[in-house]
Parts: C-alpha cells; sequence; structure tokens
C-alpha cells in the first residue's frame, strides 16, 4: 500500500511511526509549514517533520491543498490512501478523491462529540470520564464523516490536555493500524454520524486561561487540567501574571471569600484559594519571569502572599 500521511504535532507521530514499523510504504509526509517559535521567534519544524526526516521520508509543506498545483503534486505519489493525524488544514474534495481507499483521519474524540479545534481539553472541562479516539473516513465536513472504529480510554483524576493527548496518540495509533487492512479488504462498513448527538469545540485562545475566582472548586480544578499545556490557567499578583499549573479542589470546613487565599494545614496543597463553591488547592504555579515551584516553595518566598485577595 502507497500511503500519503498528514499531520503536524506530536499527537501524529506514533501513528506515522507505526505504518512505518509495519512495512507501509509512506511514500510522502505532509505537514504544516515551519513557523516562528520561542524568545528568538526562529523558524521550527514541526514534530511531524522532525520525525519524518530522521527515517529519510520525503516532506512536503504546502501553504494551501487547494491550489490546483498543490492537487496535482499530491496525485503524482499516487496514494492507495491518504492517512489523517492533526494535520491542521481542511481536505479539499480534490484531494478526498484522489486515492481509491480515500482518506482516514484518526480524531482524538468520541464522535459525534467533540469535533473541532479542541476535544482532548473538551473532555476533561467538562467532567468525562472517558476520552478516546475516531477512525473516520474524511469528507467535506468538520469532523463530519463516517466512522470506521473508535476506542476509549479512562481519563484520570489528575490527567491534563497533555498527558490525555499523549495517551491518546498511541490508542490512535493501535487503532489505525486494526483498522487501515480491514478496511482496505472491505471488512468494515462506515457508520454515518448522528447530527443530532454531535458537539462542537472551541479553539482556546490566551485570555481564555484567567481564572474566575466566582466559578466552583470543582469546575476550576478541571478548566486548570484542561488548559494545561496550552494556553495555562492564570491570575495576578503584585502586577505579574501568576500561572496556576497544577490545582485540585480540597474539602475544608471554612468559609473562605472569593479569590481569598488561605494556608492549608495538610495535604498536597499548600495554600488554597476561595472560590464561588468552595476551595481550589495550588499545588504548582509560576510567577512571571520565574521558574516554576511548589505552592510551598512559593509561600516561603512570598511571605505576605497568605491572605490576600486575587483578582478575578
Amino acid at each position: 500500500m502507497r500511503i500519503v500521511f498528514m499531520g503536524t504535532p506530536d499527537f501524529a507521530v506514533p501513528s506515522l511511526e507505526q505504518l512505518m514499523l509495519n512495512g507501509y510504504d509512506v511514500v510522502a509526509v505532509y505537514t504544516q509549514p515551519d513557523r516562528v517559535a520561542g524568545r528568538g521567534q526562529a523558524l521550527a519544524a514541526s514534530p511531524v517533520k522532525i520525525a519524518a526526516l530522521e527515517k529519510g521520508l520525503s516532506v512536503v509543506q504546502p501553504e494551501s491543498l487547494k491550489l490546483p498545483e498543490a492537487v496535482k503534486q499530491l496525485a503524482g505519489f499516487r496514494p492507495d490512501a491518504i492517512v489523517v493525524s492533526a494535520f491542521g488544514q481542511i481536505l479539499p474534495e480534490s484531494v478526498l478523491t484522489i486515492p481509491a481507499h480515500g482518506a482516514l483521519n484518526i480524531h482524538p474524540s468520541l464522535l459525534p462529540k467533540f469535533r473541532g479545534a479542541s476535544p482532548v481539553a473538551s473532555a476533561i472541562l467538562y467532567g468525562d470520564n472517558f476520552a478516546g479516539v475516531s477512525v473516520m473516513l474524511l469528507d467535506k465536513g468538520m469532523d463530519t464523516g463516517p466512522v470506521l472504529a473508535r476506542a476509549q480510554i479512562s481519563i484520570s483524576p489528575r490527567d491534563t490536555t497533555g498527558s490525555l493527548t499523549r495517551k491518546l496518540a498511541v490508542v490512535g495509533a493501535q487503532l489505525l493500524l486494526e483498522v487501515l487492512p480491514r478496511w482496505v479488504k472491505g471488512e468494515l462498513t462506515p457508520q454515518p454520524q448522528d447530527e443530532v448527538q454531535a458537539t462542537y469545540t472551541k479553539r482556546f485562545e490566551k485570555e481564555d486561561g484567567e481564572i474566575d475566582w466566582t466559578l466552583p472548586a470543582v469546575e476550576l480544578g478541571r478548566r486548570v487540567r484542561a488548559l494545561n499545556p496550552w494556553p495555562g490557567c492564570y491570575t495576578r499578583w503584585q502586577g505579574k501574571q501568576l500561572k496556576i499549573i497544577e490545582a485540585v479542589p480540597v474539602p475544608t470546613e471554612k468559609n473562605v471569600d472569593t479569590g481569598r487565599v488561605v494556608v492549608l494545614g495538610k495535604g498536597e496543597a499548600a495554600f488554597g484559594v476561595g472560590t464561588g463553591a468552595g476551595v481550589l488547592g495550588i499545588l504548582q504555579v509560576q510567577l512571571e519571569g520565574k521558574r516554576a515551584v511548589t505552592a510551598a516553595e512559593f509561600l516561603r518566598g512570598q511571605k505576605e502572599f497568605a491572605g490576600t485577595v486575587l483578582p478575578g
């Protein structure tokens, strides 16, 4: 089988690696163009590009697959199937019709739930007990194509979007290996998605990370996990951004004012913050311009922090 693989972030790398390990002929790897990154604003290659070059694969980085010359180049690879994993572009119909076996997409949700840009973060944010991966056939819509298979895993109480994405990347790669040969042999029937059950996710922006202490502690705990690593949850202290890296709701018999910092006597969290319902225990923070530290370390270095009221 001649495969064109399309992917960009770390999530896609295990699927590419498994295709190679299992003898598939990956004739080209498509990924997003290099983007500026870091404080130096230097051009950086995507994780998929780095992995592909290490394996000696041909890498293509089109700005758009809607351009006629891009479609012609892709057709020249004569793929039997296209495998897509978080590529970052919607494939036009002119591309979808090229391979005889279509374009298979690895999407990190249990479709039709959580279509769109942030399915893993949304599963944590809304308090789901399970997350999953769907292998589907791409059509013209946004994650609307028929599903070939799904696999699910439990969400740990401490999972962040980062940790859960890494787990789902492995699950997705394994599911792809199970689905691809069966699909080509005609052993699988694509199942249309139930549009009534469909939900859509948003792309998170930096401002989404600012903490509103009037929300319940349980919800804020999920939010801290869901927005880790991007965009991160934060508040402000002495005119600087204070990032809340790790936090959990903690039981307390005290009534604590919203936004008030209280020292906690026992448990993992050295201090907590009053919320609209309960106290959010803080385990790890990072003050703007400083390294990340435990909450206990932060308290030792910021003597006047306890008792203050945080904005929001």
